[in-house]
């Protein structure tokens, strides 16, 4: 008798906790093409800065490796990314946590593109991430 694997787990977000990723994630310089990467594999601040990360597809401008630190930092924290480790500690590279994965493949169902974000949105994201208060 074969054993089957368990069903993989599906995780139970709050709403705030999802509204707040899903904010973070359409204000952020980063197009869908690089979440949907890391959806495979991790990608490093390298890939994403100046003008690599353009031709790549991956950014809306050039980015400075300190505006890519800043930037994927502020998706740690709201949940949609995490950073690789290797065997010996932490690395530069990132990779989608499954509630990451969750609006990546929502946003690619519903036409594969972030759609734009107002004035309001991109204050409420500002407020929630330099002043970290509860969205």
């Amino acid at each position: 008798m074969v054993a089957t694997p368990p069903p993989a787990k599906i995780i139970s977000y709050p709403v705030a906790t999802i509204d707040r990723a899903d904010l973070a994630l359409r204000c952020a310089p980063f197009h869908l093409a690089l979440f949907a990467k890391m959806r495979w594999e991790s990608v490093s601040v390298p890939k994403l800065a100046g003008d690599l990360g353009i031709n790549s597809g991956y950014t809306r401008y050039p980015l400075s490796e300190l505006s890519v630190e800043s930037a994927t930092s502020w998706l740690i924290q709201v949940g949609m990314l995490r950073r690789e480790v290797d065997g010996q500690g932490l690395t530069d590279s990132f990779r989608l946590t499954p509630l990451g994965l969750e609006l990546i493949e929502k946003w690619e169902a519903a036409g594969g593109v972030l759609p734009q974000v107002g004035l309001f949105d991109r204050i409420n994201n500002w407020t929630a991430r330099w002043f970290r208060l509860p969205f």
